[in-house]
Parts: structure tokens; sequence; C-alpha cells
């Protein structure tokens, strides 16, 4: 729903900030990962992710896309809410959870508080073949699709109502055999394959 917000730091710590955006103060939580981004700046621009709950609507906030789309991932594996992918992503850094999950190191999943071996199992398992496309700036190329076109056509997907699981191996199976396509003809035959 929302991508982003851009204001003035009305308050900050390593456990949410306060975005002063046209008079609105919104309260965004985020990592420490992105508190130390953040922590001396007075304009930002963070990546927004919305969390709707029967007794909450949350922001939580992102400094960058490959940060923000990891959470994304981890909230989606089984017995990982939101409050525990936070977690995660404030105790190690971003490429080093990354590398964990691609490379089985359940060990350093565990290290997080709440966190235990069947959850590190479970995200190794759910995730080991998905976070292979998250770089230091994002989703990488996939086939030889420009990291960016996948991740429009991706979003314009899951926008209609697609499953992420099937609409990324369709995705990547168009990439993989039409390189250089465009984001409109890649959505078009997306289409005809779901």
């Amino acid at each position: 729903m929302y991508e982003f917000i851009e204001g003035s730091i009305e308050q900050v710590n390593p456990a949410f900030v306060v975005v002063n955006n046209n008079g609105i103060g919104y309260h965004i939580l985020i990592s420490i990962n992105t508190y130390e981004q953040i922590k001396s700046v007075k304009q930002i621009r963070l990546l927004i992710h919305l969390a709707i709950k029967e007794d909450a609507h949350t922001l939580y906030g992102f400094y960058d896309a490959t940060e923000r789309e990891l959470f994304r991932l981890l909230i989606l594996v089984n017995g990982v809410g939101t409050n525990t992918a936070r977690m995660i992503l404030s105790g190690q850094s971003v490429t080093s959870i990354i590398s964990a999950i691609a490379n089985g190191n359940i060990n350093l999943l565990k290290s997080v508080k709440g966190v235990g071996p069947k959850t590190a199992q479970r995200i190794i398992i759910e995730l080991q073949d998905k976070v292979g496309r998250l770089g230091t700036g994002g989703i990488e190329e996939i086939g030889r699709m420009p990291g960016k076109s996948f991740d429009e056509a991706l979003q314009a997907l899951l926008a209609l109502g697609f499953p992420r699981n099937a609409s990324e191996k369709v995705l990547s199976k168009i990439a993989e055999t039409q390189p250089g396509i465009s984001v409109e003809d890649i959505i078009k035959q997306s289409l005809k394959l779901l």
C-alpha cells in the first residue's frame, strides 16, 4: 500500500523513528541496521512495509530495498512474525543473514533471540532458493533481465493477486528464455502462464 515515506526526523532510537511528513508524525518501527544508517541525519526517505493485524496497523521502515525484501521473505515463513523478522534484521547485517540462509548456517540464525532450531531450519528450507536473488542494491539480475524490470513485473503480478512463489517461477522462466524483454511484455506473458 505504501512504498516510501520522506520527511524530517522528529525522534529516532534503535527501535523506531518518528518522521514528520507535511505535519503528520509517522511512528515507524526500524531495525538496528536501518538505525545505523539514519541516526545522524535530519531528512530521510524510508522504504515502508505496512503490517495490518486485527488490533493494529504498523509501519516498518527500511533504509534500502534489500533489507525490506529480506524482511518480506522472512515474514512469509511460518512461525516468523514481523517482530521476529525485525529482530533477525537487527541481530546481524543483511549480507550476513542472506549468507547464513544461502549456506544453511543454522547457528547464526539461532543466535537471534526468539529463533529456535526449528524456526531456523524452516527459514533456511523455505528461503534458501529465494535469497540468491538478493544483493546489496536490491534484487539482482535473474537470467539477463535487469533486476528493476523483474521487480516491477513481480510487484504488478502481486498487486493483481497472484502468489509470490508462482509469480517468481514464471518470471524466472521467461527471463531465461527471453533476455532483455520489456516489463509490459513479461507481464503479458506471465498472465498467460499463471
